[in-house]
This record gives structure tokens, sequence and C-alpha cells, in this order.
């Protein structure tokens, strides 16, 4: 399963329509059938920085994912909010592997 972790520097005075934002975006992409996992998290020691969590249960989800909505809404809304360009790292599951 595609596992992409997304790491996102917010400026300090977007800090809270960053979370109301994302948050909305985490609960449509919750929904998504092709959705196995999406989390918000946020830095212990920097509340500036996040990393969303997103598990697909394949490329095609992922890639339907960018298409939805809701997505498009939160990319919309946010983009002015980041602090530096956001970075993403993709990953494949070895234990628990696919389908576990």
């Amino acid at each position: 399963m595609p596992t992409l972790c997304v790491y996102v520097h917010v400026k300090p005075e977007a800090v809270e329509a960053f979370r109301e934002a994302t948050l909305e975006n985490v609960r449509g992409s919750r929904a998504e059938p092709g959705v196995a996992r999406f989390d918000l998290l946020e830095q212990a020691d920097d509340s500036t920085r996040f990393m969303l969590y997103e598990v697909y249960v394949d490329a095609a989800a992922q890639a339907a994912h960018k298409e939805s909505a809701h997505y498009r809404a939160w990319a919309a809304r946010t983009v002015d909010m980041f602090a530096e360009v956001r970075t993403r790292q993709l990953y494949r599951a070895i234990d628990p592997g696919d389908g576990e």
C-alpha cells in the first residue's frame, strides 16, 4: 500500500486556520474508498510543523485523492499558509505488508 508522509511548516499566524482546513480534508479523505488511513500530526516541540500520514490501498486511490473536491478545496484554502514549500516522501509497507 502506498504510504505518503507530507511535511508542512505553517506560518505562526496561520496555525489555527491550517488545523481547521486540514481537519476538513482529513474527514473527507477518510471517507474515500481507497484510503486506508489518513492522520494529521503536530510536531510535539513546534506547533507550526505538521505531518500528514496517508495510506492508500493502491496507486490509483492515491491519484484519485488528488482529484477529490475536499483535497482541491484544502489546497486552495491553505496555499498562503505555508512558511515554506511542503515536502513529501512516499513509502511502501514492509511489516505489516499489504493486506495485513
